[in-house]
């Protein structure tokens, strides 16, 4: 490893300048409500064709570090969070704003939010290495378990009814079954269109299911975004106060930040999940847990901490495995794929610079996050007066322009608008879109490495199990999916009991 050229390549003025942009727009994005981290990510992609390899992850990795902060903005300002991994403590942040505290809420959760992601960055540069040596030794048969792990992550996580969270998961994977068959080679569920040979393309996908979505849900709301009165302490104030809180609760953001990381390194969880295990732990474990969900500062620390940490785990089965931890490094997956770069053990070996400059980038984007999203909480009250009138239809533009940009055909126009109106009526119909996202990254992966698989073991399902890595990984599925099982029937009974109890009312 040159540390000398790492260095260089991390001080390098475009990188820096892009990483500064970049946590710029992030904080613009997040603080959006309905606006995620990922369709940030998802419409800066065209940008990256004229950029290197490293500014291009710099990129992505500082937009979605910033991201996910700013969406504790709106949470904060208006009780609508600007991303799912704000959500967690929107009802704190909110009340603590509404008590005349918006600045030290959000300050708090900026510099927890700093302190976290440096801890992923850590974790993520000793970690990464040693599991990478590890996997070099990973056949399909390990691929395959990883994937379908990921899979069952999704769906034990998703945060609806596992019957749900399966629906969702089958529609993603039903999606990902388009174009050329890996084992047979013909064409499938493309209806003659040369187009979808390759599949349904990821970004256009996920701008349909994740942006259009939520536009079509915004548009039929008729509810203005707008900011109401709001007391305002001093900006010194704030910003003194919340080092007092960051200070006292320091052990706890180390604990948010080393259990983000893990957390977020599961293939399916993501910045969400972390926080709202985080704050779940953080009132578990507190002194004075009656305080949560009306105003208390100790659940913002932890979130914040666990949410950013998260985006850097996220980043270790990406790197190590070429298995995307949540959406966002689904998408990097496909920008490195595009520069020639194939993620997974050998890129260690083979770009290992490039490994440790997008370390590098993380750390520079945490810190400049405390400049950037220290503007943007001081403008934040500017920014959210965008009436959505204003502010939506840019967004349809913005996506439709991405989407076309990756595909370059008017079929991924085509693309946003069909899955955006099967994303709103599985909104309508309460079911998740996590694992569906998931399903279409990782559908192809499992496809592919069990046909391998059963072709090399002529057929023989045994042959997962003949690895001591696969049949470790292949008991874990298997564990994890009983858990599914036993969560499913107990949801099962649960349901009939009230049914019962209601029809005996009667």
């Amino acid at each position: 490893m040159d540390v000398l050229a790492i260095f260089t390549a991390v001080m390098e003025p475009h990188l820096l300048l892009t990483v500064l942009l970049c946590t710029l727009y992030g904080a613009f994005v997040g603080s959006m409500p309905g606006l995620t981290a990922t369709m940030a990510v998802a419409l800066l992609v065209p940008f990256t064709y004229f950029m290197g390899p490293a500014q291009a992850v710099a990129a992505i990795v500082a937009t979605t570090t910033t991201a996910i902060f700013a969406g504790d903005i709106s949470g904060a300002l208006l009780k609508m969070p600007g991303t799912p991994a704000s959500a967690a403590y929107v009802e704190d942040s909110y009340i603590l704003s509404m008590n005349g505290k918006p600045r030290t809420t959000l300050f708090t959760s900026l510099i927890a939010g700093v302190l976290g992601g440096i801890i992923g960055v850590i974790i993520l540069a000793f970690a990464t290495p040693q599991l990478a040596r590890l996997s070099a030794s990973f056949s399909s048969d390990e691929a395959f378990w990883l994937a379908t792990l990921g899979l069952s992550c999704a769906v034990f996580v998703g945060g609806a009814s596992v019957a749900r969270n399966f629906a969702s998961l089958f529609i993603g994977l039903a999606i990902a079954t388009v174009g050329i068959d890996v084992a047979v080679g013909h064409p499938r569920y493309t209806f003659g269109l040369e187009d979808l040979y390759d599949g349904v393309s990821f970004i256009p996908a996920m701008i349909g299911l994740f942006a259009l979505s939520e536009l079509l849900r915004n548009a039929g709301s008729g509810e203005e975004t707008r900011l109401g009165r709001i007391s305002i302490e001093p900006l010194f104030t704030g910003l003194r106060d919340a080092w007092r809180e960051i200070w006292h609760r320091k052990l706890a953001v180390l604990r948010s930040g080393v259990g983000g990381t893990v957390i977020g390194a599961l293939p399916g969880a993501g910045a969400d999940v972390a926080a709202w295990i985080a704050y779940a732990l953080s009132r578990r474990f507190s002194k004075t847990p009656e305080k949560f969900g009306k105003g208390h500062i100790e659940g913002i620390v932890d979130g914040g901490a666990a949410n950013n940490a998260a985006v850097a785990g996220a980043w270790t089965p990406a790197l190590v495995f070429g298995i995307p931890g949540d959406s966002v490094t689904a998408i990097a997956i496909g920008v490195l794929l595009m520069k020639g770069l194939t993620p997974g053990p050998d890129i260690f070996t083979t770009d290992a610079t490039l490994v440790y400059t997008i370390f590098g980038a993380f750390l520079v984007a945490n810190v400049l996050m405390l400049l950037t999203g220290g503007l943007a909480v001081a403008v934040a009250t500017h920014i959210l007066r965008i009436p959505r009138a204003v502010l939506m239809p840019l967004v349809l533009m913005l996506s439709m322009i991405g989407a076309y940009a990756i595909m370059g055909s008017t079929m991924a126009i085509w693309i946003v608008l069909v899955l955006g109106l099967l994303g709103f009526a599985m909104a309508w119909a309460q079911i998740p879109l996590a694992p569906a996202i998931l399903g279409i990254v990782l559908g192809k992966v499992v496809e592919s490495n069990f046909m391998v698989s059963m072709m090399k073991a002529q057929g023989n399902l045994m042959g997962f199990f003949e690895r001591d890595a696969a049949a470790v990984l292949g008991v874990a599925t298997l564990i994890v999916w009983g858990l599914l099982l036993v969560r499913a029937a107990l949801e099962i009974i649960g349901r009939h009991n009230t049914l019962s109890a209601k029809d005996a009312k009667k």
